[in-house]
């Protein structure tokens, strides 16, 4: 069968709005950041109203140029509006900025920093200059007043219908470039998110901009929806000058509290049905589980069995392998999703796609595979608007036969015993993230036939002192409401509370709280009258510790079923061995006592061969200086206490 998706449809080498003209223009072609800029500003005039992509689809040359020429002139209005602003890591302390900066020089050395992040970390952006995002970097730009004012809530699949509101006049990005029989293309590339949204919106004569692109050669050619003719641009800056190394976060290593959250998660898949995955640790965690279900059953079985509590059985239409397989329907497509197609997991197909994606971010080792794909490989994925992945509207008849039994997972920050979700600010106002495509998904899984929204928390967190439970009783700021709870995972298991009761919730909820916290969350709930007097949580669910969480998946991780980096890493062996150490050390900091301990067991302990390896790399084999000899003995114990753990 053949699909139209919302007004889309499908041509020989791309995709075109159906009220879209064939053209053959080209767009004028600059070399110089500056000469661009001042061809935006003669083309357009004085009053730039600019969108930006999402993350990775920036054109930085063009957006410093812009930023530079308003900062000069004052009479020039400059409204940048974007979302998850890219920066390097900014390295802090001894231990971190030996660590960290050359791995910055080695993944990050040659991308250029957005002027405008740099401007408002130092609280210099000029009057005639104004930022807003809809979506922050977790945890950047917490405390920086500026951003935290021109900061707008909102739905992902709403960015754009804002965007017009405000008089948008420009879109700069990033883009891909090919050249076939003389005829240059141009590929929206990681970013049809919203651009191919506001470019449906102008071909139907809903707004009036110009897009203007900027060429990067280490950007994969997408095909689909985001292979665009070159008349769509008003103007391209493409130059070896200013082709630069695309932002490629390398992965971090997955816990054991990660790990056990993403295989709760994978025993909800069903086999035949479709996927969403968010960013990061757990979704690696989840795929590598799922991996682990399809290739080695048995040892799925086997590790679901030392994790859940109790004599619990597993739910059995979704644990076994995957013989109909899954299609993958996100907003963000990450290097996991091309692991679950290399496994035969990711296979059920809609029109000949296995994966829609709306934009993409992952470490270099993604981009590279995107780009080495051959022409039915890359076929197979398609990126589409953030309105088709997100939303049901359009098509919906169609995007409904996709659709089938979906399971939308994604991150959440901490959650209430009543089933309201926290997931991108705090309580005070201030935004940690944003919702992002969140609430979308969650829509979702309530409007379509046997799909379920999985958000994903992390039972505890550690604080400067002590530990704190991420489920509460109450808190006073929500992005998911209690009337569209659904399923809640931790490290503990899974808390299936739709359509049940106050009561019922609680009572799920607390059996996935951790125990040292679940005491005082059942007074609460008593106290509010919305438990029985005589409730007590099952005896099973009150060994919800961290160690227990550990030595249930010690033997599947000693024998490298679940490795800390499951897709690979940009990290060397020797950093590799460095990170559960520093991570040791930075939660050693919260608890002071610990402290003096690591420094003995350090100084009377000598460092074999393998640990002055790491010693060296952290500068720290010879020691000159008081401050290096106790960092060297602190890495030294806190290395030999990583591995035993």
């Amino acid at each position: 069968m053949h699909y139209s998706f919302g007004g889309w449809r499908p041509i020989q080498g791309g995709w075109l709005f159906s009220s879209a003209r064939v053209r053959n223009l080209m767009p004028k072609q600059f070399s110089d950041p500056e000469a661009i800029a001042e061809d935006i500003i003669r083309d357009v005039g004085t009053n730039l109203v600019v969108g930006l992509p999402l993350g990775l689809g920036k054109a930085n040359h063009v957006v410093n140029a812009l930023y530079a020429r308003a900062a000069a002139d004052r009479s020039i209005k400059l409204t940048l509006f974007s979302a998850l602003t890219l920066e390097k890591p900014r390295p802090s302390g001894l231990l971190e900025r030996r660590f960290i900066g050359p791995v910055i020089d080695r993944l990050f050395g040659g991308y250029p920093d957005l002027t405008y992040a740099n401007a408002l970390h130092a609280g210099e952006l000029p009057p005639n200059i104004q930022v807003i995002e809809f979506f922050f970097l977790a945890g950047k730009w917490l405390h920086v007043p500026f951003a935290q004012q021109h900061y707008i809530s909102a739905n992902y699949t709403h960015a754009a219908s804002y965007l017009l509101t405000r008089g948008l006049n420009v879109v700069t990005q990033l883009v891909a470039k090919r050249v076939v029989d003389g005829v240059t293309r141009y590929s929206l590339s990681c970013n049809t998110d919203t651009t191919l949204d506001l470019l449906r919106a102008r071909a139907e004569g809903r707004t009036s901009f110009k897009v203007f692109a900027q060429v990067n050669s280490e950007l994969p050619f997408m095909p689909g929806a985001g292979d665009l003719p070159a008349d769509e641009f008003s103007a391209v800056l493409d130059s070896p000058e200013t082709d630069f190394p695309l932002f490629a976060p390398p992965a971090e290593p997955v816990s054991d509290t990660k790990y056990a959250i993403g295989l709760h998660a994978a025993g909800l898949v069903r086999d035949g049905g479709s996927l969403q995955i968010g960013i990061g640790q757990i979704g690696d965690a989840l795929a590598r589980a799922l991996i682990l279900r399809h290739r080695n059953n048995a040892q799925f079985h086997h590790i679901m069995k030392r994790l859940m509590p109790g004599s619990e059985p597993l739910a059995v239409p979704e644990t076994g392998s995957f013989e109909k397989g899954l299609y993958g329907i996100s907003e963000m497509l990450t290097e996991a999703f091309l692991y679950l197609i290399d496994a035969g997991i990711l296979k059920r197909e809609v029109d000949g796609v296995v994966l829609h994606g709306a934009f993409f971010l992952g470490p270099k080792s993604f981009y590279r595979a995107l780009r080495e794909m051959t022409a039915e490989q890359i076929a197979r994925i398609q990126m589409m608007p953030v309105s088709f992945t997100n939303e049901l509207y359009g098509d919906e008849e169609t995007k409904r036969r996709a659709r089938v039994d979906a399971r939308f997972v994604n991150n959440a920050m901490m959650a209430t015993l009543m089933g309201a979700v926290i997931s991108d600010g705090l309580e005070n106002g201030q935004v940690v993230s944003g919702v992002g495509g969140q609430y979308n998904f969650v829509a979702q899984a309530f409007a379509l036939q046997g799909a379920r929204s999985i958000l994903t928390i992390e039972a505890t967190r550690h604080g400067r002192l002590k530990t704190h439970s991420n489920i509460r009783w109450s808190y006073g700021h929500e992005t998911i409401p209690r009337h569209l709870r659904d399923v809640i995972v931790t490290e503990y298991g899974v808390a299936d509370i739709r359509g049940k009761s106050d009561a019922d919730v609680i009572a799920a909820m607390l059996q996935i709280a951790d125990s040292r916290i679940q005491p005082e969350l059942v007074l609460q709930a008593k106290d509010a009258g919305k438990l029985p007097k005589n409730f007590e949580i099952p005896l099973a669910h009150r060994e919800n510790f961290p160690e227990r969480i550990a030595q249930a998946l010690r033997p599947a991780r000693d024998a490298g079923l679940l490795p800390s980096f499951p897709f690979g890493s940009d990290f060397t062996e020797v950093e590799q061995r460095l990170i559960p150490a520093l991570q040791l050390l930075r939660e050693a900091q919260r608890t002071p006592l610990l402290l003096p301990g690591l420094l003995w067991q350090g100084m009377t302990q000598p460092p074999d061969a393998s640990k002055r390896e790491c010693l060296a790399r952290l500068g720290l084999d010879r020691p000159t200086t008081f401050a290096e000899r106790a960092y060297r003995a602190l890495v030294n114990a806190a290395l030999a206490r990583s591995r035993a753990g």
